[in-house]
């Protein structure tokens, strides 16, 4: 297990995985709490899984890309320490399960050598950063929204104003009015636009904040109709600086970005993010891709030779699975994966051909698919013979015959039903009984396995979410039916309503009446606009018989992909981790991020010291805080807790506010000399307050 200390060639990484490596050690001997070990493996992409003893690996692959080498590592790790399958996420990851927690280190040393990483893949971090998988070859598209989707990737990774926040913080490029990347749904969500300034064509973004999914899903606001391209880091920074502070953190279920917009007002919230800019390290950010997109090659192999007469079958696939490019001459292959769920073996076959006679890249997609870009269009016929090859040439891309699901009671602690088994049989439905409908891409349907949303329910036209559903003394699994949902694009998108809930056997009957009366009576509407003129009232009277309860049979007590009788089994989610309340941890997380501000302060990293020293101020107050039995629920909370609790109390004296001092940060700018004055200062605190509490203890 230790190899791998020699060849890793970033001295950063090989520290992340050193610093994991050492915390299980510490958490095995007992010297580490429990919530507390969550929260570090968290932001290393070690997830618990329903199943006890194992992991869930996330791996974070930023805008859904993925090289052929990146592929053949990914596949080497999950045959060596996994089970062989690859889950691609709705958020353009790769998840692997049934890991032991012990060999995690080792894992992430030999995704590592391929330049993959699981760093903040999950925890109270930013997550991924997704983008539109046509970013690039959009016909559509005002400019490549990939390079900067990767800035922000890059620019945010390891940065220590986002390790620890109150909950995960989720961003999204759409390459296009289209709006593909669901910008409306996303804390921070962009929409790439162009506008003529002074005789010229400058880059910019629509921004939309605060949206989000969930139990309750809240539509993001525009606050900026063009922010010109070197704006784009520093807002993000600042908005994150606000986040961080401001958002809660004791209560789990309100501590998500729309929730602190919602609470303190946009305004409010605009006006704190001006307060902060003086903060910042940079006031602007050029990001200047214009000539690199400009030496962009596209592949130009020669060609294969042909099997068999390919057939009716290739047509009807080529219909729904190739997608035009604003390249002349080539075009992009959407690849279908039901659920999401594919093979080592595919995905070694599909490394070769994309190396070979594409581009050697794959981008997963927001769907649970994968494209394949810059493909010659002469070579379509071979791409689709050896994709058959290998079980990946389901015909139906992005088609309501394609439905996203999250992996539910098959793995996931907080499945209240199951996800993946209804939609299997939902898929079958669509294809056996509706089969003009896999060319109907103007349709979806998403399915959670809870109300979390991570299979997107709620913004589907036809959504379902697991719950259960209690009849006489026992508990059958049940599903919520939403209808109305959608991306209405440039940002702008509807939430589904709840219908009514129904055992989960019953789904398959509920789409059959809902697809049967929309081919009857719809006429030339589009769904949504249908939905619109009948309303709420009318669908539910449409599947009401579906919800009686009186009518259970014996078979409803099974979930759908399960042969023994249902069990609410809900355990607990670690989507975001959990607020840790021991002062001695906390005293010691205090240090550690002194430690980290020295250190940075020694590399001439001015901004990552004083952000280090304050999180280590916060951390040192926020558990004298908890040793006095004071709740607390955001850093700005903290700070004023306190002041009240102990400065003006006089139990301890920092000769001045402890507000007055924490706040130094967003009143100067991060040069040098405040660096060094700031880090000077927080180190005398510390000491203070640490002798505080030994003298507490010992009395």
């Amino acid at each position: 297990m230790q190899s791998f200390r020699t060849e890793i060639e970033n001295p950063i990484v090989e520290r992340d995985i050193l610093e994991l490596e050492r915390k299980i050690a510490l958490f095995k001997e007992g010297k580490i709490d429990e919530e507390k070990f969550r929260s570090l493996r968290l932001a290393r992409g070690v997830y618990g899984q329903r199943q006890p003893g194992v992991q869930m690996i996330r791996i974070k692959l930023p805008y859904g890309r993925v090289t052929g080498d990146q592929l053949r590592r990914i596949c080497k790790v999950s045959e060596e320490y996994s089970t062989g399958r690859l889950h691609i996420t709705t958020r353009q990851d790769i998840q692997i399960h049934y890991v032991s927690l012990d060999r995690t280190p080792e894992l992430w040393a030999e995704l590592e050598k391929d330049d993959v990483t699981l760093r903040e893949a999950c925890g109270n971090t930013v997550r991924n950063v997704t983008a539109s998988e046509t970013a690039g070859i959009d016909p559509n598209e005002p400019f490549d929204v990939t390079p900067y989707a990767d800035a922000t990737f890059k620019y945010f990774l390891r940065n220590p104003i986002c390790q620890e926040m109150g909950r995960k913080f989720k961003m999204s490029f759409s390459s296009s009015d289209e709006d593909t990347g669901l910008a409306y749904m996303h804390d921070l969500g962009f929409i790439p636009k162009v506008k003529t300034i002074d005789g010229k064509e400058v880059r910019g973004f629509k921004v939309l904040l605060g949206g989000g999914l969930g139990s309750q899903p809240r539509h993001g606001d525009v606050i900026a109709e063009f922010l010109e391209t070197d704006q784009l880091i520093p807002l993000i920074e600042v908005v994150l600086r606000i986040f961080d502070r401001h958002g809660e953190r004791a209560r789990r279920n309100k501590a998500r970005m729309k929730f602190l917009v919602k609470d303190l007002g946009l305004e409010a919230f605009l006006e704190l993010v001006e307060q902060e800019r003086k903060a910042l390290p940079f006031h602007s950010y050029p990001l200047d891709f214009e000539n690199s997109e400009a030496g962009q090659k596209l592949p130009n192999p020669e060609k294969p030779e042909l099997g068999a007469e390919l057939g009716l079958d290739f047509e009807l696939w080529k219909q729904t699975n190739v997608l035009p490019q604003k390249q002349a001459g080539y075009v992009a292959v959407g690849v279908r994966v039901p659920l999401g769920d594919f093979y080592i073996s595919q995905a070694r076959a599909l490394a070769d051909l994309v190396q070979k006679y594409a581009n050697d890249e794959v981008r997963f997609t927001l769907r649970q698919n994968f494209l394949i870009r810059d493909v010659r269009e002469d070579l379509v016929p071979y791409f689709y013979q050896e994709l058959k090859k290998i079980g990946l040439a389901e015909r139906g891309y992005n088609s309501l015959g394609d439905i996203t699901a999250c992996p539910g009671t098959d793995t996931c602690n907080l499945g209240i039903a199951s996800s993946t088994g209804i939609a299997v049989e939902l898929e079958k439905v669509i294809l056996d009984e509706y089969p003009q409908y896999l060319k109907n891409k103007d349709l979806v349907i998403k399915i959670s396995g809870c109300m979390n949303a991570c299979g997107q329910h709620n913004m589907a036209h036809i959504g379902f979410q697991g719950m259960s559903m209690r009849v006489g003394k026992t508990v059958i699994p049940a599903l919520q039916v939403l209808l109305g949902g959608g991306n209405l694009g440039d940002g702008n998108g509807r939430f589904a309503d709840k219908v009514t809930k129904i055992p989960s056997r019953r789904g398959p009957e509920a789409l059959r009446i809902l697809l049967n009366d929309f081919e009857a009576n719809s006429g030339d509407l589009d769904f949504l606009s249908y939905y619109d003129e009948k309303g709420q009232i009318y669908f539910y009277e449409l599947i009401k018989e579906l919800a009686d309860s009186s009518k259970v049979t014996e078979a409803d007590r099974i979930d759908w992909g399960r042969e023994e009788n249902y069990e609410v089994a809900v355990g607990v989610g670690e989507c975001a981790g959990v607020v840790i309340d021991l002062v001695a941890t906390l005293l010691l997380e205090a240090k550690e991020k002194l430690d980290l501000g020295q250190e940075s302060l020694e590399n001439g990293r001015w901004s990552d010291s004083i952000y280090h020293h304050y999180a280590g101020l916060i951390n040192a107050a926020k558990a004298l805080l908890l040793g006095e039995d004071v709740s607390t629920n955001s850093y700005a909370n903290i700070i004023s807790l306190f002041d009240e609790k102990f400065v003006e109390t006089g139990k301890v004296n920092l000769g001045r506010s402890f507000a007055d001092k924490v706040y130094e940060i967003k009143n100067h700018e991060p040069s040098e000399e405040f660096a060094k004055a700031y880090a000077a200062q927080a180190l005398e605190i510390y000491q203070v307050l640490k002798n505080y509490r030994e003298e507490e203890v010992e009395a």
